[in-house]
């Protein structure tokens, strides 16, 4: 039996708009009709990008309520639920669904981190706790751990765990993943291993660079999905420059300027994020300006 595909194309991984410390929902509410409107095929609320790990409980809960409000089924809404601790990550997982998200995000445990067998277990536990599609997440450069190929046929045996986002940075592991594990949809987690991925069979992108290029990243996978593999390549490669200085300092401190110099009110990070060094924010202006963009 075929697993529920999430969503196909460009997931915005958004961010989250703070005003000080608290939630700016009336900016998020212009980012997210910003993004049906430009193309994006998922909004994604509360990931890494989303800086959920600063969020408590009832902000990070109310800002999934608030999206799915304000989407109102246009497009999928995917809810970063993640945790080091199996059961708050159920618990947050449980109430994304009585919130109406269409799935959930769920990320390796990180710093206790724990064995592949603990991952089966850790994993199986959230996925039997809903009915909603699973996507795990797979980004080791945070976590200190990654998913083993036997731990991913184990973990797609279980019916809801549908797809896996994967951030590693791996083409080799991503085709092995895709070869031995051909139950589970793959994402990218990389802005710049889009078309790799779509290559392998992939069925779009988890995206950072979407926040400032939602038609550009989604025209990426529709390019490729149509059978124009060198105008999806092509735009690949057109944004690699500025993908790259999203990336210069540690994700979203980048983004979250950006939006701010495009004259969006992405508002503050929250420490410990503070705000770039000097030199690499020239890097990313350059970058933002040569690709076509223009500065506040």
């Amino acid at each position: 039996m075929a697993k529920t595909l999430p969503f196909t194309g460009s997931g915005v991984a958004i961010v989250t708009p703070f005003d000080g410390l608290k939630t700016n929902y009336d900016e998020l509410g212009r980012l997210i009709e910003y993004h049906i409107s430009n193309k994006t095929d998922s909004i994604i609320i509360c990931g890494t990008t989303g800086e959920a790990s600063t969020m408590p409980d009832a902000e990070h809960l109310a800002a999934i309520e608030y999206t799915v409000k304000k989407v109102n089924k246009r497009i999928p809404v995917i809810a970063g639920t993640g945790s080091n601790d199996t059961a708050h990550a159920i618990e947050l997982t449980k109430k994304a669904e009585e919130l109406g998200a269409d799935g959930i995000l769920s990320v390796t445990p990180y710093y206790n981190k724990t064995t592949q067998k603990g991952l089966v277990q850790h994993f199986t536990a959230i996925a039997e706790s809903v009915k909603i599609p699973v996507i795990l997440y797979n980004v080791p450069s945070r976590t200190g751990m990654s998913f083993s190929i036997d731990t991913l046929k184990k973990l797609a045996k279980v019916e809801n765990i549908a797809a896996v986002k994967e951030a590693s940075g791996n083409i080799s592991y991503m085709a092995k993943v895709a070869a031995e594990v051909p139950e589970l949809y793959i994402y990218s987690g990389n802005d710049d291993m889009i078309v790799p991925t779509l290559s392998l069979g992939g069925k779009g992108v988890i995206s950072v660079v979407a926040n400032i290029l939602p038609e550009e990243t989604h025209n990426i996978c529709e390019y490729y999905f149509n059978g124009d593999v060198e105008k999806s390549r092509d735009l690949q490669l057109k944004m690699l420059d500025l993908i790259n200085s999203l990336f210069i300092e540690v994700n979203p401190v980048p983004i979250k300027t950006a939006m701010n110099l495009l004259g969006f009110n992405a508002g503050n990070l929250r420490m410990p994020l503070v705000e770039m060094d000097s030199a690499n924010l020239e890097t990313l202006k350059k970058s933002m300006t040569d690709f076509g963009l223009k500065l506040q």
